[in-house]
This record gives C-alpha cells, structure tokens and sequence, in this order.
C-alpha cells in the first residue's frame, strides 16, 4: 500500500488486512524529542508493516493493587526510537469508501500503547470499517511543559495522525471526510482537547469520549509545579534544549517518583484526583473551549462507567471499613466544602453504604462531573447533535468489588470479551460470562454512530440528563449524580 512516505506491505486476516506499525511522523530524538511532529522521511522499496513496532518509553504498569491490567497496559515500553506510529486494520476491498475510527489509548498520560491485544481491530474491519489506533508521546517528552518547547506534545501527535489520515486513508478503502476520534480515559481527554482546538478543523467529522473529562486539563501553574520537580530531581534547568541528550531511562524513572507533587492551588484542585502528574496544560478547560466554539462542530457520543472509581479503590482494598473520615478526605480533594458534599450525595442515595458514596464522590470527581460539563457544553452551545451513555455492567473481579469501573466497557467496545487474560477473578471482567450480545451490541453502536452519526437514541438534552444505560438491558434512564457538573476550580 503507498503511503505519503513509501510503500508498506500488510499482513492479510480473515476480514482483510492489517498494517502494524507505520510511521505518520519522524521519530522524537535528540532535538526532536520536546519539539512539534515533524513528518516522516520517506523510504524506498517495501516497508514491513507485519508486526507491532516500538511504544513510548514508560514505566512498567501491569496491574492495579490486586487487579491485573496486563491486557490494558499491552507490552509496555518497547524500545526504538519510531514509535509515533498508528495500526490500521482495512476491511476487504467494497464499492464505497468505509468509515474510519480512529481510537487514542488510555494510560493516565505516562503509559499504555495501540499495540494492546484489547485493541484488535479485528472486529471493526469484520464489520465494514478502517480502524486506526495511534501511539503518541507519553509522560515528559509528552505533557511536560517547558519554556523552549510546545506544550501538549502528545496531542500535537494525535493531531498529526490525523493529518496523515487524511492524506492517506483512502489507500487503505477508509473515507477521509467520515473520519471518527474516540479514546478512552486520558486518550479521552486528548479528545476533548482536540474538539477544542482550531487546528482539528475538518480532520475529526465525529468524536466519542469514553470515561474521559472535558475539565481535566491543568492550569499553567499546575504543570509548573510539575516541571519544577522534574527540574530538581535532574538538578538542571527544565528546558528542552537541556534535557535533549538525557537518557529515555532517566526520564521514565523521575515519572515515577512525581506522584508526590502538590497540585492543589489558591484557586484550583487537582483536576485528576492525584491519580497522574501529567495532563493537557490549556488556559481554559476543554468543556469551555467547546462551548465558545473554537474547535470542530461535529457529533459527540460521551459516557461514563457507573462507578468508575472502582478501578482506583478495589483493588486496593479502600472499598474495605469505609468511614466518613475516608468520605471527608475524598471529599476534600474536589470539594472546598467536603462535608457538604458528603451530606449532599447521603441524600441522593438513601441507605447507600460508605463504599459506595467514596465509590460515586471520587468516580464524579474524576470523570462524571467533567463527563457531564462536556455533554452539556456541547449540546448547549453547538449545532451538531450530543448523545449520551452510562456503561453499568458489574464485573464480580476482585470479590464483586470492582462492578462498572474504569476501563471496563473497552472490551464491549472492541468485541473481544473472548480474550483469556480478561477472565478470571483478578481480571477485568472477573469469572461471570458476559451477557451473550452485550459485546455485540455495544460495538455495532459505536460502528452506527461512527456511520451515521446516530447511535440509535435521542440526542441529550442538558434539562433531562437522560441517557442509554447499558447493562444486561439497556434503558433510557437520568443520569444519576448528587453533585452538579463542577470543574477543577474551587468554588467560593
């Protein structure tokens, strides 16, 4: 297949071909490291596209407490340099040009990768369209800003691939003007960022934010702090131009040693709980960018997990003798009243357990909240139309402790419940068989809304709150939230 940079040549599966590893910007080294993407320089001959490539360099992450995240995280931290890279898995040749989704990875910034076996595209190529996953910068080269280098490295990648769609998705049967964004958790931040940026204007025709939040983003003086220790532990100045020769090892390790950092500021909270050091750097939240419009006007299908925060206590055992000094101390990392918001979300569940309100206060915290303000900008104050999910399955990993956490719906989304490392009772969906059509269901939504822009519900509406429940049934139902749609910022 040619591309703008060469030929590459795929490996053929049962629903067409699969292309791994090709590279849609020039590899960050050196001076490239901190810099924008630059395009990639072309080959001659045939480039093997057979077997999966490098990733960013990243700290190990195989699991959660007690929780096994392997399929989740992949391999991890492949070495070589040509990791901004993307996998595309093309149907069988059809008389019109097929849809494209292209899917941005989860890994609260620092790790992950598209070169996870949950993110086979298989089932999407089965099903008539051009999956695309993309492996962008993590962690320092990624996210940490510095004076001599732009901020948001990583989602300057993802904007870059899809620049490279594209020029060269129609090689490979996909249509360049159908062309749908979806990510999961920080992948899903990236994509409220990009709904909020100029510059994605007419490369992003749909958008699908799963588990993500359009106010995650960090203030400056939020991500100086973070550079700052980044400075300290290297005892150098924090520039790109400084840190261009040091070694990928060192930087990986420092990543490690940066949950510590104090985020909380005079006027703002941590966005993301303290569950990452890294995250967009933007002088306003995405949620609000969206609503003044000045990024691409295009349908959005958003939802989040009925108990995301799951993922975060379970598996350490904090969902164990929860008391209301463990409500408070959550409570108090989102809230400048925790108290009043204990009591608030006490009335909205009557005879709720301890567990399961620090389970709903710091899953909104994280993601609900900020689910909800990017739904709600969005169809306030765009033309295009705005849907709405909550995924409530209950996985029984862990005990039945872990239920609709994070990350839970991907394999629903992907079509590959079937996997073995997904099953058993420390893996994501624990030891139960999965409704028998729930996966089949879940992904042929996605594909409709990726075709038609329609996942096959009403649009939302900010005065119902209603959405499509999806469980062992799915219902229309209110969103259920004690709190309203609050940001990062502290209230007076």
């Amino acid at each position: 297949m040619d591309t703008t940079s060469g030929t590459v040549r795929g490996r053929r599966h049962a629903y067409g071909t699969t292309f791994l590893g090709v590279p849609y910007a020039g590899a960050p080294t050196g001076v490239h490291r901190f810099a924008p993407p630059r395009p990639h320089a072309s080959w001659n001959g045939v480039r093997d596209a057979v077997s999966q490539g490098p990733t960013a360099p990243q700290p190990r992450r195989d699991s959660f407490g007690a929780l096994d995240m392997s399929p989740y995280f992949g391999p991890g931290w492949i070495h070589g340099d040509d990791y901004l890279t993307l996998n595309i898995w093309a149907p069988e040749a059809r008389h019109s040009p097929a849809p494209v989704m292209v899917f941005v990875h989860g890994g609260g910034f620092v790790a992950g990768s598209a070169n996870c076996a949950l993110y086979d595209g298989a089932a999407f190529a089965r099903d008539g369209v051009v999956l695309v996953t993309v492996n962008h910068r993590l962690g320092i080269p990624g996210f940490l800003p510095l004076n001599d280098a732009p901020d948001n490295r990583g989602m300057l990648d993802v904007l870059a691939a899809l620049r490279w769609v594209q020029d060269n998705i129609a090689a490979f049967g996909g249509d360049p003007v159908n062309v749908t964004l979806f990510g999961q958790s920080a992948g899903a931040i990236l994509v409220t960022g990009i709904l909020a940026d100029p510059a994605a204007r007419g490369l992003v025709h749909r958008a699908i934010v799963q588990s993500g939040t359009g106010t995650g983003a960090f203030t400056t003086e939020q991500a100086q702090r973070v550079t700052e220790a980044v400075g300290t532990q290297l005892r150098l100045r924090p520039t790109a131009r400084d840190m261009a020769d040091i070694p990928d090892e060192t930087l990986v390790e420092i990543t490690r040693q940066l949950g510590a950092v104090d985020l909380r500021t005079e006027d703002a909270f941590h966005p993301l709980g303290g569950i990452t050091p890294f995250s967009l750097v933007l002088d306003r939240q995405p949620a609000d960018g969206i609503a003044a419009g000045s990024g691409p006007d295009v349908d959005l299908l958003v939802g989040s997990n009925t108990q995301e925060a799951n993922l975060y206590l379970a598996p350490h055992g904090q969902l164990s003798d929860t008391g209301q000094e463990d409500l408070l101390r959550a409570a108090a990392r989102s809230h400048p009243r925790p108290a009043e918001l204990v009591e608030e979300y006490r009335a909205g569940r009557p005879g709720a357990a301890n567990s399961a309100l620090l389970s709903a206060i710091v899953g909104d915290a994280l993601f609900g909240n900020g689910t909800c303000r990017t739904a709600t900008a969005h169809a306030t104050y765009r033309s295009a139309r705005t849907f709405r999910y909550e995924f409530a399955w209950q996985s029984n990993a862990l005990g039945g402790k872990l239920g609709a956490a994070h990350t839970v719906e991907l394999p629903f989304v992907f079509d590959n419940v079937q996997l073995p490392g997904l099953h058993g009772p420390q893996a994501l969906l624990g030891t139960a068989a999965p409704p028998a059509d729930l996966a089949r269901r879940m992904h042929e939504t996605w594909i409709r809304f990726a075709t038609t822009g329609n996942p096959g519900w009403a649009p939302y509406e900010p005065a119902h709150r209603r959405s499509m429940r999806i469980a062992d049934t799915w219902k229309v139902a209110r969103v259920r939230s004690s709190a309203p749609c609050l940001s990062g910022r502290q209230e007076s």
